[in-house]
């Protein structure tokens, strides 16, 4: 398959503004890539522009079924990026604009946790149910038997304890008291092989 170089030789051909992949970038708005024509590079229409590398794009989302990478990589901003397997960084964050008022000038920066396993999880508060309903979709996503609790009671020891869960429910048990408490419930995934944590380079 004929490589793209940047440059070229010969005049201008007719899809060198906002059709022809092979074009100039786009004239109306310069940070996007000029509209695609879809055609293969062996049918490389005789007399069209030179073949165009570029080098600045916005992109709002982004399907990547292969490999997506570079020697290296500086900024990536955009809206969606999705990815059919697995992305590997040495570091994952989110970076926005400051939700506060007073910090306009200011971004939030979050960085993602990090543990041992492909786990996913979900909280929130009990109040006078002795049940903590999981959501229904984690039957078909973790393995069971992987559930953790923790729960934090409120306001009184209330001596809170699981006493079995299932693949719908953790069934909670305390003192007499009624039950007020917050809870985290963590799972691995079954879909995923699990971690190797430690690799040779």
């Amino acid at each position: 398959m004929t490589e793209f170089v940047p440059g070229g030789e010969g005049a201008a051909g007719p899809d060198c503004t906002d059709i022809a992949a092979w074009g100039e970038a786009s004239v109306i708005i310069p940070q996007y890539i000029a509209k695609v024509k879809v055609e293969p590079e062996e049918g490389y229409p005789e007399g069209a522009c030179p073949p165009y590398y570029y080098s600045n794009a916005q992109i709002d989302n982004l399907l990547v079924t292969g490999i997506c990478g570079t020697e290296e990589v500086t900024d990536f901003v955009g809206k969606t990026v999705t990815v059919s397997g697995n992305i590997t960084a040495g570091s994952k964050f989110f970076n926005i604009p400051h939700p506060s008022p007073n910090k306009k000038k200011m971004r939030l920066v979050h960085a993602c946790l990090e543990g041992p396993e492909n786990a996913v999880y979900f909280r929130g508060r009990v109040r006078n149910v002795t049940e903590i309903e999981l959501p229904d979709y984690w039957k078909d996503l973790v393995d069971i038997d992987s559930i953790t609790v923790t729960l934090t009671p409120i306001g009184a020891h209330q001596n809170v304890i699981v006493k079995r869960w299932n693949d719908e429910k953790v069934y909670l048990q305390s003192d007499g008291l009624p039950i007020d408490c917050f809870y985290q419930v963590y799972a691995t995934r079954k879909d995923l092989d699990p971690l190797v944590v430690e690799q040779l380079e």
